[in-house]
């Protein structure tokens, strides 16, 4: 029935689940699951170390924000920001010191609240014994950094030169960082005055189901900008 394990295996369970059912539920519900199985005295003996470890890795999981994925699915099916905080996840789990991690913009594709979460991520990295370099043009990520190494002064064959570094506040006070200027507000960009009107054409799709989207209907208007976000 899809679950592409023999009839004996599906048929050992713990507190009435067998491993295939785990393994479908979301990772929030699964670490509450394994968390709260009523154990007697020698099953906590037997199962003392496995489960601690079980519990780590989840919630090493949960930490970078991936509670709403379930165990079954593959990794080929996850979009570029799942799989670099699931990465992250296992470097922290790894407990190495003295690594340097350089990544190149982790906060892509990410919504802010997940922001927070990699951020702190990042930072526990950071004390664990290790140095991170992050490539990076998100605010928060700048801000919460413990040193900042401004490239400019323009971009591309205008830059190449290090315009500034030190720290978050000192590079809002700096008269020659372009990106100071916008961290602390000097600068801003506009919003547009004037928005494109509909046409009232769309583009229609329906009953999208594929991984955790739930019969999602949507309507996109034809010859407009039009921006999908929402949390992951």
């Amino acid at each position: 029935l899809g679950a592409r394990l023999k009839k004996e295996s599906l048929s050992v369970k713990v507190a009435g689940r067998s491993i295939y059912d785990v393994c479908r539920m979301p990772i929030g519900e699964c670490f509450t699951f394994l968390t709260n199985i009523p154990l007697n005295p020698q099953e906590v003996q037997v199962t003392e170390r496995v489960m601690k470890e079980i519990r780590q890795r989840l919630t090493f999981l949960l930490d970078v924000g991936m509670d709403y994925l379930s165990l079954e699915r593959s990794s080929g099916s996850l979009s570029g920001g799942e799989g670099q905080r699931i990465r992250l996840a296992t470097q922290i789990g790894s407990g190495r010191v003295g690594v340097l991690y350089v990544l190149d913009e982790p906060t892509v594709g990410l919504h802010q609240r997940d922001n927070v979460r990699l951020i702190a991520t990042l930072k526990r990295l950071r004390d664990m014994g290790n140095t991170v370099l992050v490539v990076e043009h998100d605010q928060d990520m700048m801000m919460e950094s413990d040193q900042i190494i401004d490239i400019g002064p323009g971009a591309g064959v205008d830059g190449g030169r290090v315009v500034f570094q030190g720290t978050p506040a000192e590079c809002c006070a700096s008269e020659v960082s372009l990106t100071g200027a916008y961290l602390s507000g000097r600068k801003a960009i506009a919003l547009p005055a004037r928005r494109r009107k509909a046409t009232g054409r769309t583009i229609v799709l329906e009953g999208a189901h594929e991984h955790n989207l739930k019969d999602v209907d949507i309507r996109i208007p034809v010859g407009l900008f039009t921006a999908v976000t929402g949390v992951s």
